[in-house]
């Protein structure tokens, strides 16, 4: 029976669109088994670091699927920093994805995930730079959320506390580690979380201690805990090494591909504090069993289960899970640790019996007040009847006409409903507000830690088994057909009614340069009318050219000029406004990975108008990419007629005025690095390249410039860090003259990867200096070749340039016109 519903947020569900909840038949008897053997252990680690992929994914392994614990992962940061291999998303696209790649890879290894509310803002050189960014009670203040509410009984850091020749994020995080060690069991500490946890004591914390680049020496003043952590896991057919191989390889935005290990391996863990032990890092930790009444019971039941696991029948070991299910049900203690066995119970059941349970429906997108047409599908392979199925989307119950399902004969329930006006966007719930000081305005203490949302699109499903009622969330999920992937599902999204969209996010008001911008609102529904008006802007500054409505494609498309009264930078907000009075300013942002589920996410529709004298040729450039970035944009609205190079003959390489190198191209670009030559020859024949960062490793080709230069680890992170300049240099010269102004206001850092053993045929016009280190001259290196001129760059400007950075901008125009 189909019923409609007005459908509302899932704010009592606590379930994570990171791992949408979908059960098959898709473990071996083994698998299965594997995990009953998690069930029984009770102890809890809890590996700390700073980043997506810090994390020692091959002791993770092992302690998750050779010891049996449970072991989560905190990141403090979702590498919103970083760098980006795969394609031009930087910031908080990049945080997202990186997130999502770190929930791939605990789903191998069996991990779970953790974050704080800190922002990654990139390298940072010392503890003390690295806090003076983030407010460390707030950073402090999440770690000790994190051991209250996940209660684990040692912790691990990955980095030591001692400051010097390594990322000031990873030592911070051994710093915060150690700090909520002490202050988790302290009632005076963050007093407002003990509203929803209790105060907790681990029992002792280690560093993961390590020498990389070679064989590990333990230090004989230091007490060590050792894993072997190349083993053979029989009932997963997987070696340790191969899991944590499979795991770290799904950072692939980092370009982390792993190859395992072969043979025996051993991790040491350092002791730190807490009570001290004598062999083993779990010695003296209490068996949670034991501490609550009726425990010892369960635990006794779960052994039996395993000494008398039938692996060739699955399910005939039903019965043993259902009546530990039961004796769940009935024990008093309400410790989180217990609600997780009983989840994991019911998941192991479902496994057993081969359920597959799905909520899908044939669109990926919704809007508020939209009629989604879904299906509820239960199939059960087994002859073990599942009875009374229903779904029940808040206050209206869905029962199927087919309540029953065995012998693999699904019940199929059409489910239609209306998405209710108070139903939140799919917007990540650490992007709600605006960012302050590199830290995620996150205003709900429960939400703190979480990797990803709580689905906002999904229902209780509720059926019988052996007459024990069982509910689990089912999310809804957009469900289709892949000519090449086959069965494809991702998550059900709610986006905006009408949203935005701008044609260039950075508007040069130069000489020269076509003012018009397009603007073009999406509707979801019907075309409605409407005024577009723009926050910061009077209506003298702005005026609408034209305006083209597309009733097929639901969008209307305006043709905007602006006027500036003087040369600034102003950031500008387009808005509609629907003659019933909502404004709508959001453009809607979509992430596609296929190692990842698709992400969307929402911002302002914002433009930066720079209004600059600057002289710009507006010719043709040849723009070479490399891993991904937005700086051919740029240089299109800065007038210039950008052509992405695929041809790399000589006559097609000459009718350029100049050829930009994009990020990564000599680690990622096999055509260019084959036709380096030819590149060289445009050079001398009068050309100018531009060449931007690469790393050392791994270079496709060792020469990448017409004279000598290696490329080294060097940066300057400070963004508006100290310099000197040799004003006359012909890059700081002109067009357009360079001043000391022109370095204000830069974001994230100077620069990355700076040149090294420097040939003396180049020449280095700036010098940029980290507070308290000494100067480095190889941000941008400058050489006549022939009749042409060769530049390589570590400037940032792939950051610069797309944040609309003016002096930035301005000297990345007078590198292209030499």
């Amino acid at each position: 029976m189909t019923k409609l519903i007005l459908f509302r947020s899932l704010a009592f569900v606590f379930f994570s669109l990171s791992s949408l909840f979908c059960v098959a038949q898709s473990l071996s008897s083994s698998e299965i088994y594997h995990q009953l053997l998690q069930l029984k252990e009770t102890k809890q680690v809890l590996y700390v670091a700073a980043h997506p992929d810090d994390e020692n994914t091959q002791l993770i392994s092992t302690l998750r699927n050779g010891e049996h614990v449970e072991v989560a992962y905190l990141s403090l940061t979702r590498g919103d920093g970083g760098q980006n291999l795969l394609g031009k998303e930087l910031g908080i696209e990049l945080g997202q994805i990186r997130t999502q790649e770190l929930l791939r890879a605990r789903e191998t290894d069996g991990g779970r995930q953790f974050f704080t509310r800190a922002m990654d803002f990139g390298y940072s050189k010392n503890p003390d730079e690295t806090l003076q960014n983030w407010d460390k009670q707030k950073v402090l203040s999440d770690v000790v959320w994190v051991v209250r509410s996940f209660r684990p009984d040692i912790i691990i850091t990955r980095f030591n506390t001692i400051p010097g020749g390594n990322h000031g994020h990873h030592t911070t995080s051994a710093i915060l580690a150690e700090e909520a060690f002490e202050l988790a069991a302290d009632r005076t500490a963050f007093p407002d979380q003990l509203n929803y946890v209790e105060t907790w004591q681990t029992k002792r914390i280690f560093w993961n201690s390590y020498n990389f680049g070679g064989e590990f020496k333990a230090d004989p003043k230091e007490k060590y805990a050792v894993f072997q952590v190349g083993e053979f896991n029989s009932l997963l057919g997987k070696t340790y090494s191969q899991i944590a191989a499979d795991s770290r390889t799904m950072h692939k935005s980092q370009g982390f591909g792993a190859t395992p290990r072969i043979g025996a391996a051993e991790d040491h863990l350092q002791f730190i504090k807490g009570e001290s032990f004598e062999t083993s890092a779990f010695e003296g930790i209490s068996n949670r069993w034991t501490q609550i009444e009726g425990g010892k019971e369960v635990e006794a039941m779960i052994q039996s289960a395993i000494e008398k696991f039938n692996f060739t029948e699955p399910v005939v070991n039903l019965k043993a899970l259902m009546d530990i299910r039961s004796k769940l049900s009935a024990l008093s203690s309400k410790a989180p640790w217990l609600k997780e066995k009983a989840k994991k119970v019911d998941e192991l059941i479902f496994q057993l019996l081969g359920l597959k349970m799905e909520f899908v429906t044939n669109q990926e997108l919704g809007y508020t007040g939209e009629v989604i047409n879904a299906s509820l599908v239960v199939n059960n392979p087994s002859a073990v009847l599942v009875s009374d199925i229903s779904l029940q989307l808040y206050d209206t119950y869905y029962v199927s006409d087919k309540e029953t399902t065995s012998n693999n004969a699904p019940a199929i329930t059409p489910i239609e409903f209306t998405i209710s006006e108070s139903t939140p966007l799919s917007q990540p719930y650490w992007l709600v507000n605006p960012v302050t000081d590199a830290i995620y305005d996150v205003r709900s203490q429960k939400m703190i830690g979480k990797p990803f949302n709580d689905i906002s699109a999904g229902g209780d499903l509720m059926f019988k088994i052996n007459d024990q009622e069982f509910k689990t969330v089912i999310p809804l999920e957009y469900k289709y057909n892949d000519q090449v992937d086959g069965e494809v599902k991702q998550p059900f999204t709610i986006v905006p009614e009408i949203d935005l969209e701008v044609s260039d996010q950075n508007v040069f008001l130069i000489p020269g340069v076509n003012p018009l911008v397009s603007i073009s609102v999406n509707f979801k529904g019907a075309v409605k009318d409407g005024e577009l008006t723009f926050k910061s802007l009077q209506k003298s500054e702005f005026e609408i050219i034209s305006t083209e409505e597309n009733i097929a494609q639901k969008k209307k498309v305006y043709q905007v000029s602006f006027k500036l009264d003087k040369n600034e930078k102003r950031e500008v907000v387009a808005q509609f406004t629907t003659e019933d009075g909502k404004v709508y300013d959001q453009v809607t942002h979509r992430i596609s990975y296929a190692h990842i589920p698709n992400l969307t996410y929402f911002s302002p529709a914002s433009i930066n108008l720079i209004q600059q004298d600057w002289k710009v040729s507006g010719a043709k450039i040849g723009y070479i990419m490399g891993a991904g970035d937005d700086v051919p944009a740029v240089l299109s609205s800065l007038g210039y007629q950008v052509t992405e190079i695929i041809d790399y003959s000589l006559a097609n390489l000459s009718q350029y005025k100049s050829i930009v190198v994009g990020i990564r191209a000599y680690n990622t670009n096999a055509a260019l690095a084959a036709n380096q030559q030819n590149l060289m020859t445009y050079v001398e024949n009068g050309g100018t390249v531009v060449v931007q960062y690469n790393v050392s490793r791994p270079l496709l080709i060792n020469k990448l410039g017409p004279y000598p230069f290696s490329i080294s680890r060097d940066r300057v992170t400070v963004e508006n860090s100290p310099f000197t300049a040799d004003w006359d240099h012909p890059v700081l010269a002109g067009p357009n003259k360079i001043t000391a102004a022109d370095f204000d206001d830069w974001i994230q850092e100077r620069g990355l990867y700076f040149e090294a053993n420097i040939a003396p045929e180049y020449s280095t016009p700036l010098t940029f200096q980290d507070p308290g280190e000494v100067p480095l001259n190889g941000s941008l290196i400058y050489a006549k070749y022939g009749k042409g001129t060769y530049i390589y760059t570590g400037l940032s400007f792939f950051r610069e340039l797309p944040a609309g950075v003016p002096g930035a901008t301005k000297l990345f125009i007078n590198l292209i016109e030499q």
